[in-house]
């Protein structure tokens, strides 16, 4: 690097194939901590959790010993109205709360979000699932888990652990939003 070169401000963590093998284990890690598929539930959080819960839906059911359609396990879980930071952020367009047929009373719930930080979303995940029914057990599934918690919240099936600094963005990409498949992380201005 010359004198005149600017370092490249972010950089790629995990690619598209590593992000297939993340969820490949992780969907296994659900299957064993639920000891099967019965009444597992997977609620992707919108915008990029819900098409995670899709891909591990998907990895759940192929792995089933009888057929099953990934569709009954799956559903996207709402939040926008119960997060605590509306009058500090830019407005957010509510997504449709989307429950499996089998609602999710009794259930096994996997909330699915791509990036855990302060833990903010995912306590008003637990806000506004309590409004739709009263699961048996609520699991949390993450691709990242990026530290600096503000509320006491750990993920039960974390992709990938990795340590940033507060100043420091990442950002997921998914196929089915973006057009490519990647985590980056993106250095402060």
């Amino acid at each position: 690097m010359n004198e005149n070169s600017v370092p490249d401000a972010s950089r790629t963590v995990l690619t598209g194939d590593d992000i297939e093998r993340v969820l490949t284990r992780v969907a296994f890690e659900i299957i064993e901590a639920n000891k099967g598929i019965e009444d597992l539930v997977l609620l992707g959080i919108p915008r990029r959790g819900f098409p995670l819960a899709q891909r591990l839906a998907a990895r759940i059911a192929n792995s089933a010993d009888t057929p099953i359609d990934p569709a009954t396990l799956v559903g996207q879980l709402d939040i926008t109205m119960y997060r605590d930071d509306l009058r500090h952020t830019t407005t957010r367009t509510p997504e449709p709360t989307k429950l499996p047929a089998g609602g999710i009373d009794d259930k096994v719930v996997v909330l699915v979000d791509d990036v855990l930080y302060s833990g903010r979303t995912i306590r008003a995940a637990l806000d506004a699932l309590s409004d739709w029914g009263r699961p048996r057990i609520v699991r949390l599934a993450v691709l990242v888990d990026r530290g600096h918690r503000e509320l006491p919240i750990r993920a039960d099936h974390v992709g990938k652990n990795l340590p940033t600094a507060k100043s420091e963005k990442v950002r997921v990409h998914l196929a089915e939003i973006d057009g490519t498949n990647e985590v980056m992380i993106e250095a402060a201005e």
